[in-house]
């Protein structure tokens, strides 16, 4: 498609030689610049760096989010740094500019409410809805990754002090918290599973698949949408998602920041701050609801 502006036209057919990028990327560059071009009301090779601030102000003015800022905000330079590649330009006007923050997204949580739910779902009278339970309660009682949660073996748990051992990332090894309800959870699967023939046999695994093989992580993710849907749950369900619910509930009921940094195998301290951020919304979220001036 022919484009108006003929600078814009030139560096998409540049674009295209150089990258041969797809006909929907050249486009969005194409929508970029020519969004530019309208609130500069000059040619693109004419702006100054100033120039060039104040256009990503209006675009912040108009309602532009952070993300849509700094996508715009990329289109723009790519077109400068080509122009100076190309001798079209001695400097480029964008070099300045920086890009919008991109605030840490906010994990999806579920509420303690839902979170009973979902542990109550599977059938626990079958010892494959015994191990899905078990694995539901261990997950939000230690907040485990679900690819640590699969990799278990019945020696990390020790039950007696109430702890699993966990081999985390870049082989790190940490002790986890159970709490009383894992740990019942635990004693009676185990003993369900001893108690039928072969079925702790096949697998070295604490959690083995229906074939007595170790668990993918794609089956315990589909396994615990099932349970979701089951109980009547809206909202999108994973193992991660528990794993924010553990970290959340612990933060609201007054948990040491870095006590669920330690639990979560978080290398850096800023990584669990984000739960923080989570428990003043939940606490702003509960004085609007029950405060009479809320």
């Amino acid at each position: 498609m022919a484009d108006t502006d003929p600078e814009i036209a030139r560096f998409l057919d540049e674009l295209w030689l150089e990258a041969g990028l797809s006909d929907n990327t050249l486009a969005a560059y194409r929508r970029d610049l020519t969004m530019l071009r309208r609130l500069l009301a000059a040619p693109l090779v004419s702006a100054t760096p100033a120039d060039l601030q104040t256009a990503l102000a209006a675009c912040f003015d108009a309602g532009m989010q952070a993300r849509s800022a700094a996508r715009w905000l990329s289109s723009v330079r790519r077109f400068y740094r080509q122009a100076v590649a190309a001798g079209r330009l001695a400097e480029d006007p964008s070099a300045g500019l920086r890009s919008p923050r991109l605030g840490r997204p906010l994990p999806k949580i579920l509420s303690e409410q839902d979170v009973d739910r979902l542990l109550a779902a599977p059938d626990t009278e079958t010892l494959m809805g015994l191990r899905d339970r078990t694995m539901l309660e261990l997950l939000y009682a230690t907040g485990l990754r679900v690819s640590e949660l699969v990799a278990l073996t019945p020696s990390a748990v020790n039950l007696r002090q109430g702890v699993v051992r966990v081999i985390g990332k870049g082989g790190k090894e940490r002790l986890v918290p159970l709490g009383e309800q894992a740990v019942a959870w635990l004693e009676r699967y185990q003993a369900e599973r001893g108690a039928v023939p072969g079925a702790a046999g096949h697998s070295a695994a604490l959690f083995p698949s229906n074939r007595g093989r170790a668990m993918t992580r794609q089956t315990f993710w589909h396994a615990i949408r099932k349970y979701a849907a089951q109980a009547g749950i809206a909202a999108p369900v994973s193992p991660h998602v528990l794993r924010h619910a553990f970290a959340t509930h612990l933060v609201n009921h007054g948990a040491d920041l870095r006590a669920v940094q330690l639990m979560l195998g978080h290398a850096d301290l800023s990584t669990t701050q984000i739960y923080t951020h989570v428990a003043q919304l939940r606490l702003k979220d509960v004085h609007e609801k029950h405060h009479p001036r809320g």
